[in-house]
């Protein structure tokens, strides 16, 4: 593990701001690194509130929009909602169609099949609005390179509204409206909302002609939380309210669906990684093993006995999901191994039986044991198909396109990507890979980097410090948990193995006169470096103990060096 030290900021700067604040050097510290440099950028920090938001009329093409709605609500137009088999798409859609429903009984919703259709807008759905006489689609977490499907749509008599916030190509679709904050002639102030946000913007906008204002729709931002957290888009700027709000009545009043995946969860409040964990996979289970459609139904379900049914059914597909991912990533694993691959730069894996549905998840799996560039392929009709994963600072699409004489078709970004390749190419270009990889990474990524907030001592920690920095959360991309490293400490004389295989270490540090618990998850194996009183330097983040009715602060420790 490499272990990285952010920058620290401008003295003067911590010091002003420190002053402003009232708080700790420590805390001032951690504010400035995420951009929060004044009293009032702290105040709209430490309080989101839904006044926050922009106008949803500065995002381009918004009046274009809400008039087209307008008129087919006026007109009893049928209007199908599409979204893509994703939590991102599947949550767009359950917010969009239940607005709409409250405007007109002409609304239905299309979530296309993964290996019938494929990612995005499909002619198969074209076709399906055509035969059932729907003249407007609004395409949600979809569409902006749809340029010859809203074509073959306008050929129908279909119009055509996108809310996308994926980046658009050199053309955009003669669409009556693209809404897209990474549109390059779109002025909207905050680009990083993910397609549920931007559906939610166009709800705003409609919302905001009948006199309603945005606390009249908070009852959506469950919807938007839980697709914010699962799209791993940052939790900045917008965001942070959507997320901040939508937890809120994920705690509160969540709508029957949700209600009924978090029921087994027993914790007073749930945080967006619990999002993260509990209810995204079991929303992206539908689509991965069964249809998006199930999903949708769950999320816009009222009846709270329905919606539990609903939930029981979407839980067996994330076991059969979890079944599978795990049974193939042993056998990926496996595989590795046997063709004596362990010293590559690069795994690339296949079998024909593997589950489509899970590919990219045993991909992320791989990169875990074998930090490297990762693709997981499968049987896809008479073509093989990919998920390939990435470490962090290494770009796997751009490896891609470098082999792309071996490729039918990829598409993705950065550090996740899509591919089919004919059967005859998958040698040539499994070799082809390893060694643009080879020819191309920095060997210092293949090692995973831990980067530090800053260095503190045990005696900053207290029970004010953890409370302020409690208070930075939802944490999430551009704003995560604080990370903290200590030097000097000692083990107490009680550090212990514990778990299955004792793959964890529980112990208490001390520096000085101060003592704390430590948990260390997974970091067994580093029981020789803290024994016997040895001194050591610890990786961590701070959380809360609770045992027995009573609650203690721990430490998270990542990573231990002697």
């Amino acid at each position: 593990m490499r272990w990285t030290l952010k920058p620290k900021p401008d003295s003067k700067i911590v010091e002003d701001l420190q002053k402003a604040l009232q708080v700790d050097r420590a805390v001032a510290t951690l504010l400035i690194q995420r951009g929060i440099d004044t009293y009032e950028a702290a105040k709209t920090f430490f309080r989101p509130s839904l006044k926050d938001l922009h106008d949803p009329f500065l995002m381009k093409d918004m009046d274009l929009a809400v008039a087209r709605i307008e008129k087919a609500l006026a007109n009893d137009e049928n209007i199908l909602v599409f979204g893509d088999y994703d939590v991102d798409g599947t949550t767009s859609v359950a917010l969009m169609s239940s607005y709409l429903k409250t405007k007109s009984d002409r609304i239905a919703t299309y979530i296309p099949d993964r290996y019938d259709e494929g990612y995005g807008v499909s002619y198969k759905g074209i076709d399906f609005a055509h035969d059932n006489e729907f003249t407007l689609i609004i395409a949600l977490d979809c569409g902006v390179k749809a340029i010859d499907k809203v074509a073959y749509a306008a050929e129908k008599g279909i119009d055509f509204i996108i809310c996308d916030h994926h980046r658009p190509g050199y053309e955009l679709p003669k669409a009556v409206a693209v809404l897209d904050p990474k549109r390059d002639d779109c002025e909207y102030p905050y680009k990083e909302l993910c397609g549920c946000g931007v559906g939610f913007k166009l709800i705003q906008a409609l919302a905001s002609k009948d006199g309603q204002s945005v606390e009249d729709l908070v009852e959506y931002l469950d919807l938007v939380a839980t697709a914010i957290g699962a799209d791993i888009v940052p939790i900045t700027g917008e965001n942070r309210a959507l997320a901040y709000f939508g937890l809120q009545v994920i705690n509160t009043n969540p709508r029957p669906g949700i209600k009924a995946l978090i029921s087994e969860v027993k914790k007073e409040e749930l945080t967006i990684t619990d999002v993260v964990f509990v209810v995204a996979p079991r929303i992206n289970a539908a689509g991965r093993m069964k249809h998006g459609n199930y999903a949708v139904t769950l999320l816009t379900e009222t009846d709270e006995f329905l919606a539990e049914e609903y939930a029981k059914e979407i839980n067996i597909f994330n076991l059969d999901r979890r079944e599978a991912d795990q049974r193939i990533t042993e056998e990926a694993l496996e595989q590795i191994i046997k063709n004596k691959e362990e010293d590559r730069l690069t795994s690339v894996v296949y079998h024909e039986s593997w589950h489509k549905g899970v590919i990219g998840i045993v991909a992320s799996r791989l990169t875990e044991t074998y930090y490297r560039p990762t693709l997981v392929f499968t049987k896809s009709g008479a073509k093989l198909a990919a998920s390939a994963r990435s470490v962090k600072g290494f770009d796997v699409y751009n490896a891609l396109e470098a082999c792309s004489e071996y490729i039918e078709q990829f598409g993705g970004h950065k550090y996740a990507a899509g591919l089919t390749l004919h059967p005859d190419n998958y040698e040539a270009f499994k070799q082809a890979f390893e060694d643009e990889v080879s020819q191309t990474i920095d060997r210092n990524l293949l090692i995973p980097e831990i980067k530090i907030d800053e260095q503190i001592e045990l005696s900053d920690i207290t029970p004010k410090f953890y409370r302020i920095i409690s208070q930075f959360a939802p944490f999430g991309p551009g704003n995560m948990t604080p990370i903290f490293m200590t030097e000097n400490l000692k083990d107490t004389g009680y550090g212990k193995c514990v778990g299955e295989a004792d793959k964890h270490l529980r112990l208490t540090v001390s520096q000085g006169h101060q003592k704390m618990v430590g948990i260390a998850f997974n970091l067994g194996n580093k029981l020789n470096l803290i024994n016997n009183k040895k001194t050591f330097k610890a990786v961590y983040s701070i959380d809360e103990n609770h045992w027995q009715g009573n609650v203690s602060l721990q430490l998270k420790i990542r990573d231990i060096k002697g």
